[in-house]
């Protein structure tokens, strides 16, 4: 299975994604706006691989003029309708329709990983403004919470993906991201949401590593996973732990 095709799952399941996927802690982007060194408010932001939205909402409550950019059919459909005032063209990182020096802040959401940095990150810095920024994050699992650590392997069997382990030094994140070059903050920034049981499994069930296997072998994990956090949460309410993991370049 490819990255693109991986990266392209999400269409099939853009409902479910909106409904049950986290959004992400006011903290963000206060780190946002000080690595920034100026507020959201007014700011032009294009949020690429913006999906349904997610990230461009808490964007525009803090006052930013935010473009979004996303190349999925079932997203952008499912973006028009929870943000149907904030423009959303097609395409992604690699190549973007936007215009040079247009943007304060480019952003992505959970999808960078997505793109070919070699091409992403010469695209961001091209249609920043100077003074400008490229903010890229993700929600990652808060593993020294036992119970979140020990679903985090049974995901990474029944998946055939792998384990993450403890977070990485600055340095490696930095290089990883492909940023190695540019001078990058980090920060990250714990947090968590109490959700039912059956949303904390639909959001499982919308990850791509999910999305790919096919419906009897997801559904199979995800029924024996309902019986052992029942057992775990008798109330039915779950309760998540996540740390963003944010690094913000600046333009050069």
């Amino acid at each position: 299975m490819t990255s693109l095709s991986r990266a392209h799952s999400f269409n099939t399941a853009a409902a479910r994604y909106a409904a049950n996927r986290p959004s992400y802690p006011p903290a963000l982007l206060d780190a946002v706006e000080e690595f920034m060194g100026r507020p959201l408010a007014g700011a032009r932001v294009a949020d690429v691989g913006a999906g349904t939205g997610i990230a461009t909402a808490l964007l525009r409550g803090r006052g930013a003029d935010v473009l979004a950019v996303e190349p999925g059919d079932g997203m952008a459909a499912q973006f028009r309708g929870a943000l149907p005032d904030v423009p959303v063209v097609r395409g992604d990182g690699n190549a973007l329709p936007l215009a040079d020096a247009s943007c304060d802040l480019v952003t992505y959401a959970q999808s960078w990983h997505w793109t070919d940095t070699g091409r992403s990150v010469p695209e961001a810095l091209r249609v920043l403004r100077p003074e400008g920024a490229l903010a890229v994050w993700w929600n990652t699992h808060a593993l020294d919470v036992p119970w979140i650590a020990a679903q985090h392997e049974r995901i990474a069997r029944h998946c055939g993906g792998k384990r993450t382990s403890a977070a990485l030094p600055d340095d490696d994140a930095v290089r990883l991201a492909g940023l190695s070059g540019l001078r990058v903050a980090r920060r990250q920034v714990r947090w968590g949401r109490t959700v039912s049981l059956e949303t904390h499994l639909a959001n499982i069930s919308s990850h791509s590593a999910f999305l790919v296997l096919g419906e009897a072998a997801a559904q199979a994990f995800l029924t024996d996973e309902h019986a052992r956090l029942h057992e775990l949460f008798p109330a039915g309410m779950v309760e998540e732990r996540y740390v963003v993991d944010l690094l913000v370049a600046a333009r050069p």
